[in-house]
């Protein structure tokens, strides 16, 4: 087993949702996707996952087109199905009905087995005033390390 060292982060995720529970799933891709993924091609601007007929997919995922592909490139902004255990899916789709649940992706990975994964979580939304102490808390962090360093 290998450790990889792809690992995209949405970081506007962490600013605008409160994380409840997190969840790591499976994606199903085609073969230029994979090569772009590993070139860390990927962005996840506007991505959430939504679930229709029991099956939780993800849109808005872009995963730019392989450098070297040729007519068989795939489409960057494609839905893409993620992989779940269906007790997992039912579990999530019930916290979903529930007022201020959204399922949002947190970060891509490539695991020791070279499979890509996606973490996904069910977030809530965070208010103004939650984002503005998210900013003041960062901004205290960092003055504490820039003090420690000198």
């Amino acid at each position: 087993m290998r450790e990889s060292s792809i690992n995209i982060k949405n970081k506007k995720a962490f600013f605008d949702y409160e994380i409840v529970e997190r969840f790591v799933a499976g994606i199903v891709l085609t073969g230029t996707e994979i090569k772009s993924i590993r070139q860390g091609q990927v962005n996840f601007t506007d991505a959430y996952c939504f679930i229709l007929k029991q099956e939780m997919w993800i849109k808005g995922l872009h995963i730019s087109e392989y450098s070297h592909g040729n007519i068989y490139n795939h489409e960057p902004k494609r839905d893409r199905k993620l992989l779940l255990n269906s007790r997992e899916i039912k579990k999530i789709s019930t916290k979903v009905k529930e007022k201020g649940f959204t399922i949002v992706p947190l970060k891509m990975f490539i695991n020791g087995n070279g499979f890509a994964k996606v973490e996904i979580s069910l977030a809530r939304g965070k208010a103004q005033h939650d984002k503005r102490e998210t900013l003041k808390k960062k901004d205290a962090t960092r003055e504490i390390e820039r003090r420690d360093r000198y």
